[in-house]
């Protein structure tokens, strides 16, 4: 078949991002911005933004994007105003590097080298310590019981204050449970529960654990302090090959079934062990072994049962989800797709800040596109099941599984695009009418387009007609859109979608962008003079939340 990126047009004369991956400066106190347009009067919260924001310490510099220290951003919306704020993370990371000057901890790219004082002997030897784990959560803001996070893919959080973006106190998850770490992509279901997922390994072998977290109790709000007591682990999904487990980034959640992707991006756990001894970072230890394809694993989030039928299909990798619905027997699955998995050790910032030109069109077009497809999952496979036809039965579904023998389903997916999308260079930075719409059949997802290195473009799909709107400016670059849902809405778009856009042309020219969901047309915009680096994900957080 033919790749993603080959089905995309290639680039060419790409300009240079390098001034949007320099260091940020905090604005610890909120400032004014200027309005152009209108903001609607019922937008009423804090649009609240992570990732990495600084790139250096001292003479030490990072050699990967994913390392920089945590940026918090908050842009608080009330009466059609808005002011600006962000803070670092006062990770114990930030702390100690700035303490010394120089890079202490090591992040998923660069290791810290040891401490040039010791004598040769204590150098050798501090080699063999592993790498403290960082507790740098420059990922995603988050929310258990009520409290919000920021996190990464570590088993350190950080609890923070949405209002003054103060840093609280570090969570350990495995002070709670058996788990080593946790995803950035937790889910929400009505009830006020969240759920997510974490490794672990022991002499039995490597577990990927589904992890629940009771909603928040009536007198817990009194406490200022971080509470994640009843997180329970519901499930634990054996790994095919416990030396070398599947790095994941989320998982799919539907109003029953979780789903857990097992992806050919594998996490070698020997080299893991022996990267600290030889001086290698984080991201050496993954590898892309599409030999192995995917599995499925279906899971009944209510007892926590895993299906014993396996589901198959081709190797590719996600990272992101966009949103999983039941429908007559079947489970459909809607994600972000790429079919090359050798793409995730390539953001160094030196790939980053390429000339622009020749330079930054080679690395672009190196890189893999990720398209949104469909997969399909028959819930009702047993041994009656027959053998080797399309089970898929839905109207307008080109989606198909076929069950090859006893226990065993294999899929193939539907391109959830038409070729029009091709030309955006594929999307990324999924998001839905999530309050509403997550679990259930559902009809618009917003993301990026990425006809640059960074998205470059903002992006409605419909998915019933697979229909796109599109917003995209030359040297504008959008942050990942959230959807606001109107007080009053009766339908899934009536809303806006808010996103920070950057540029590289000018400095501190920076906007919150405020689109109508429906028409995908801009309502207005508010101007900060400050320069943001590109982040990563974000969360609206309603007045009162």
């Amino acid at each position: 078949p033919i790749s993603s990126r080959q089905r995309c047009p290639q680039a060419s004369g790409l300009e240079c991002l390098a001034p949007l991956v320099c260091s940020g400066e905090e604005t610890p106190d909120p400032i004014p911005t200027t309005i152009k347009g209108t903001i609607p009067a019922w937008i009423n919260g804090s649009f609240l933004r992570n990732g990495p924001g600084k790139f250096e310490f001292g003479t030490d510099r990072y050699t990967h994007w994913f390392d920089g220290m945590a940026m918090m951003h908050r842009f608080h919306i009330c009466e059609g105003n808005v002011t600006y704020s962000s803070r670092f993370l006062r990770s114990d990371s930030f702390i100690q590097n700035s303490e010394k000057n120089r890079i202490v901890v090591s992040e998923f790219g660069t290791l810290a080298m040891p401490d040039p004082c010791k004598n040769i002997f204590a150098r050798f030897l501090s080699r063999f310590q592993t790498p403290k784990t960082t507790d740098n959560a420059n990922v995603n803001f988050v929310k258990y019981k009520g409290d919000y996070y920021v996190s990464t893919e570590t088993n350190y959080m950080r609890r923070v204050d949405p209002q003054s973006l103060e840093t609280k106190e570090k969570v350990d998850w495995s002070q709670y449970i058996a788990v080593n770490s946790a995803t950035a992509h937790p889910h929400y279901d009505r009830e006020g529960a969240v759920y997510n997922m974490g490794n672990s390994h022991s002499r039995r072998g490597f577990f990927y654990n589904i992890i629940r977290v009771p909603p928040p109790e009536e007198k817990a709000a009194m406490q200022d302090s971080a509470d994640l007591t009843g997180a329970k682990v519901i499930c634990s999904i054996p790994a095919a090959d416990p030396r070398k487990p599947s790095y994941f980034h989320s998982f799919v959640m539907s109003e029953n079934y979780i789903v857990f992707v097992e992806q050919p991006i594998k996490i070698d756990l020997l080299k893991f062990m022996l990267y600290k001894i030889q001086g290698k970072s984080f991201h050496k230890v993954m590898t892309w072994e599409p030999q192995h394809g995917i599995i499925f694993h279906l899971v009944n989030r209510h007892t926590g049962m895993a299906s014993e039928v396996k589901y198959c299909t081709a190797p590719m990798f996600t990272l992101h989800q966009i949103n999983a619905f039941e429908d007559g027997g079947f489970l459909i699955m809607d994600m972000c797709c790429g079919d090359d998995g050798e793409l995730i050790g390539e953001f160094t910032l030196e790939n980053l800040r390429r000339n622009a030109g020749e330079e930054m069109d080679e690395f672009y077009n190196s890189l893999c596109r990720n398209l949104p497809r469909r997969y399909v999952l028959p819930l009702t496979v047993d041994e009656r099941t027959p053998l080797d036809q399309n089970l898929i039965t839905l109207h307008n579904c080109k989606a198909t599984a076929r069950k090859t023998k006893h226990g065993e389903v294999y899929v193939t997916h539907e391109e959830l695009h038409n070729d029009e999308l091709l030309q955006f260079g594929g999307l990324e930075f999924p998001q839905i009418n999530y309050h509403q719409y997550n679990g259930r059949p559902y009809r618009y997802f917003y993301s990026c387009g990425f006809g640059h290195v960074f998205g470059d473009s903002l992006l409605k799909m419909d998915v019933h007609t697979k229909e796109l709107k599109a917003w995209r400016y030359p040297g504008l670059y959008p942050s990942e859109p959230v959807f606001v849902a109107s007080p009053k809405a009766t339908e899934e778009d009536d809303g806006v979608v808010l996103s920070v856009i950057i540029t590289p042309r000018e400095e501190k020219s920076t906007f919150l962008l405020v689109l109508d969901a429906k028409t995908f047309s801009e309502l207005g915009r508010a101007e900060v003079p400050v320069n943001i680096p590109y982040g990563t994900h974000g969360v609206w957080q309603s007045f009162g939340d």
